[in-house]
C-alpha cells in the first residue's frame, strides 16, 4: 500500500498494487481426488491462488494462505497458516518482498524448503528432495522492469509488487506453475500443460480486450487516481497514466495538507473520476472527489476476487474484466470489447 503521500506524474505511473487477499487455509483447499500423488500446494494472495488453480485443477490439494480482504503487506501468518505451510510441498508466491512474514514462516516450517528460482539443474535436484518456495514475481520481472514510486521508493529497494495486474505477467506465472508441477508430478504433466494452454488463450484474449477498452477512453480523460498503488504495471502495459494514489500500506489516511494537495492536483489535471476500493472504503477519497468536482467510484479491487466464491466470475480473469469495465465506463470509454472474455475457470477435471 502507500505512504500517505500523493504520487504524481511518471513516478506514479509506476505504481501497482499487490495487497492481495487469498483464501483461508481451512476454507479453500481441495483434494486431488485420488488422481494425483497427494501433493499439497500452497499459494498466497487470491489472484495467485486462482492462477495456480487454473493450471493444477483438481490434481493437487490447493491451499490459499492469505484471506481475501486482508492486507498482504502486513499479514502475519496465523497458527493455521503455519500448519498449512508445514504440510505443503510447493508454495507459490508473488514475491518482490510482498509476503515477507509468510516467506519467513515458510522457510522455517516447510520440509527442507528450497527458495531459489527453479532454473538450474542443481536447484531441480535439490527441490525434488524437499519442498519448493517459488516467488513468481522475482522470476518474471527483470530488475530493469521494476516499478518504483512514493509507496515503493527505489531507495528502500522494494519494487512495487502488484505484478499480476498485467495479464502477460500472469500468463508467465501460469507457465512457471505448469513447469514446476510437471517436474514434481510428471504423471500429470499432460494435464497441467492442457490446462495452462487453455488459460493462456483466455489471457491473450483478455489482454487484447483490455487494450481496446482503454484505447476507447478519450485521451484527455485517460488518467487514473486510485486508492492504492496497485496499477503501475497495468498503467505501463496499457498506456494509462496513474497521476496519484492515496491509501498507504497500513491503511492510515493522509494528512489534511496532503488532502488539500490532492484536491488541487485533481483540479489541475481535470480528473473525471477518482477510483476507490470496494474492499477498503476511504472517506478521504470521497471528500476529495466532492471538493474537486470529480466522480467517486468505489468499486475497484486488486487482490480480492469479485462475486462469491464458486461463482463463475470469482477468478483472476473476472477481477481484471470487472476493474477495466468500471474504469472504462467512468472515464468515458467503451468496455464492450470485454464482454466476450470468459471469466469462468478454464481448468477441467
Amino acid at each position: 500500500m502507500g505512504t500517505g503521500k500523493v504520487g504524481t506524474g511518471a513516478a506514479a505511473v509506476a505504481a501497482l498494487a499487490l495487497a492481495v487477499g487469498a483464501c483461508a487455509p481451512s476454507g479453500r483447499a481441495s483434494g486431488a481426488g485420488g488422481r494425483g500423488p497427494g501433493l499439497t500446494v500452497a499459494a498466497t494472495v487470491a489472484p495467485v491462488v486462482d492462477i495456480v488453480r487454473q493450471v493444477v485443477g483438481d490434481r493437487v490439494r490447493l491451499v490459499g494462505l492469505i484471506p481475501e480482504g486482508v492486507d498482504s503487506h502486513t499479514f502475519e501468518p496465523s497458527p493455521e497458516t503455519v500448519k498449512a505451510l508445514a504440510h505443503s510441498d510447493v508454495l507459490f508466491m508473488d514475491g518482490l518482498h510482498l509476503e515477507g512474514s509468510t516467506l519467513q514462516q515458510a522457510r522455517a516450517n516447510m520440509p527442507t524448503p528450497v527458495a531459489t528460482p527453479p532454473s538450474t539443474a542443481t536447484t531441480l535436484e535439490r527441490s525434488a528432495k524437499g519442498s519448493e518456495i517459488i516467488q513468481m514475481g522475482d522470476l518474471t520481472v527483470r530488475p530493469a522492469e521494476y516499478a518504483y514510486d512514493f509507496t515503493f521508493p527505489r531507495a528502500k529497494g522494494d519494487p512495487n509488487p502488484h505484478v499480476w495486474m498485467d495479464p502477460l505477467y500472469a500468463k508467465s506465472w501460469s507457465e512457471i506453475v505448469r513447469d514446476a508441477m510437471s517436474r514434481r508430478d510428471p504423471a500429470n504433466a499432460p494435464y497441467y500443460r492442457d490446462n495452462q494452454a487453455r488459460f493462456a488463450a483466455v489471457l491473450d484474449r483478455l489482454d487484447g480486450a483490455i487494450a481496446e477498452s482503454i484505447n476507447s477512453i478519450p485521451q484527455e480523460q485517460k488518467k487514473l487516481l486510485t486508492y492504492h498503488d496497485s496499477f503501475a504495471y497495468f498503467s505501463r502495459r496499457y498506456g494509462i497514466p496513474v497521476i496519484g494514489a492515496v491509501q498507504p500500506t497500513d491503511f492510515s489516511e493522509p494528512s489534511p495538507r496532503e488532502i488539500q494537495d490532492l484536491i488541487a492536483q485533481v483540479r489541475v489535471n481535470h480528473v473525471r473520476a477518482i477510483f476507490g476500493s470496494e474492499v477498503f472504503p476511504s472517506t478521504v477519497l470521497n471528500q476529495v472527489a466532492q471538493a474537486a468536482g470529480a466522480r467517486y467510484v468505489d468499486k475497484l479491487r486488486d487482490d480480492e476476487l469479485p462475486a462469491s466464491p464458486g461463482a463463475p466470475g470469482h477468478t483472476y480473469v473476472g477481477l481484471m474484466v470487472s476493474d477495466v469495465q468500471i474504469m472504462t465506463r467512468a472515464l468515458g470509454g467503451d468496455p464492450s470489447p470485454l464482454d466476450p472474455v470468459p471469466t469462468a475457470s478454464t481448468w477441467r477435471p
